[in-house]
């Protein structure tokens, strides 16, 4: 949820910067838009404070559109896509004949270790993918469109990353790209400036989808807490005839347009791939515990623990084994003790592959339970030992305060038999494989 809330606030200063770089084409507004409108915000005690007008009011009509409903943010979002993904297309194809295979030599420049670390610091771009498994409830068969819909939007995305990211380091090379508009510099750099207007175009298509999405998503996360109990109530109720969590769905506009409006969010963002990386482990960890046979789970395995507990202290294991196999890598250390958590984690694997009864699940669901997510909570852990420390202060901190939330909170609250129209989360326990 942080990610999220972040996530909306930093988006919606980027989008603002575009809208007025749009703006400045027109020579009425050339160099005539004050700071504090949209580029980078006006900044006040020393930087703390930087005052943004024109984000939350970006945030303001996407929040009123995705209030109206889902058919009306599909369509916006839609076009949008639509919009973004012909100009990528575009620019990938123009850009091809102006490439120069010579500046792909060397191919990686600064060793397999600086690509591990960017790969770190921008993985949460992938936080996008969990939209489609928010949207479940929504879905006319969720058993089959979320998997078409994240696999097919990932392999899409891939595929354009990788065709913009050939085009632009064999246009120019890489040590002369520039870091806040590489595409639009490159394209100017060759003669074509017209591309880099419609790069600007597609960028405000694709930062308005990404924060439509980041904001339906987030308010359908406060639904489901609230849902539940763990957070208040108001925040499940549903508009009798729009059909969306409305009071969810406008917190979160507030939240983020005080965000965006006020600070610059641009220190807090890169605690994004946190979020990203133990989100994806703990859903990874769930899948796992959710196959479990309950009967099976409840038996002890020894005179000290039972089989579920064993379960749950395994995964532990698999995730320490990653983060240590992630800190030797980073710190250059021997490769004996790389290779030591490796074996730690395999047998962690191996105890919950052969330890543990698993059910299977009645429609689409993981394979290769419990290797596949044991791996992905192996690889995610290991790029989280790649952050800065900062970042680890952070969500330690961040995590003794949603833990608090639940135990002052949500452990009093919770309904675990509240009422959910999802009837394929988790897997039957009469059928035991």
């Amino acid at each position: 949820m942080l990610d999220y809330h972040i996530g909306a606030a930093s988006i919606a200063r980027s989008l603002a910067s575009y809208w007025v770089t749009l703006l400045e084409l027109f020579p009425f507004f050339k160099d005539n838009v004050p700071s504090w409108i949209g580029h980078g915000g006006q900044e006040f005690l020393g930087g703390n404070l930087s005052i943004n007008v024109l984000a939350p009011i970006i945030l303001a009509v996407l929040t009123v559109i995705l209030s109206q409903g889902v058919k009306e943010s599909s369509a916006l979002n839609s076009v949008m896509t639509a919009t973004k993904v012909t100009i990528v297309i575009f620019v990938i194809f123009a850009g091809a004949f102006e490439v120069d295979i010579s500046n792909w030599s060397p191919f990686a420049p600064n060793g397999a270790k600086a690509i591990l670390t960017g790969a770190t610091v921008v993985f949460f771009a992938y936080v996008g993918f969990d939209a489609v498994a928010n949207s479940a409830e929504e879905s006319k068969e969720p058993q089959r469109d979320l998997p078409l819909g994240i696999l097919g939007s990932l392999l899409v995305c891939v595929l354009l990353y990788i065709g913009v990211c050939l085009v632009i380091t064999g246009m120019v090379p890489y040590q002369f790209l520039g870091e806040e508009a590489p595409l639009a510099e490159a394209f100017t750099s060759k003669g074509m400036k017209y591309v880099s207007v419609l790069i600007s175009i597609g960028a405000v298509a694709g930062l308005t989808t990404t924060l439509l999405v980041g904001l339906y998503v987030q308010s359908r996360l406060y639904l489901a807490l609230g849902r539940h109990g763990l957070l208040p109530g108001v925040f499940a109720k549903v508009h009798p005839t729009r059909h969306t969590p409305i009071h969810a769905q406008v917190w979160v506009g507030v939240v983020a347009s005080v965000l965006a409006g006020l600070f610059n969010v641009h220190v807090l963002s890169h605690i994004l791939s946190v979020g990203s990386l133990t989100g994806y482990s703990v859903v990874s960890a769930c899948v796992v515990v959710l196959r479990w046979n309950d009967k099976s789970a409840s038996e002890n395995s020894s005179r000290w623990i039972s089989r579920w507990q064993e379960g749950v202290l395994s995964l532990f294991i698999v995730a320490c084994s990653g983060f240590v196999a992630g800190l030797c890598y980073r710190v250059n250390a021997p490769l004996v003790f790389s290779l030591t958590a490796v074996i730690v984690a395999l047998l962690a694997s191996v105890t919950l592959q052969y330890r543990q009864v698993y059910t299977q699940a009645a429609s689409f669901s993981c394979p290769g339970v419990p290797i596949i997510p044991a791996i992905c909570i192996f690889f995610n852990i290991f790029l989280f030992a790649q952050l800065h420390y900062e970042a680890w202060v952070r969500f330690i901190v961040l995590s003794i305060i949603t833990v608090g939330v639940y135990a002052f909170y949500g452990q009093y609250h919770a309904d675990p038999y509240a009422d959910e129209t999802i009837v394929y989360r988790r897997a039957p326990v009469e059928e035991v494989r």
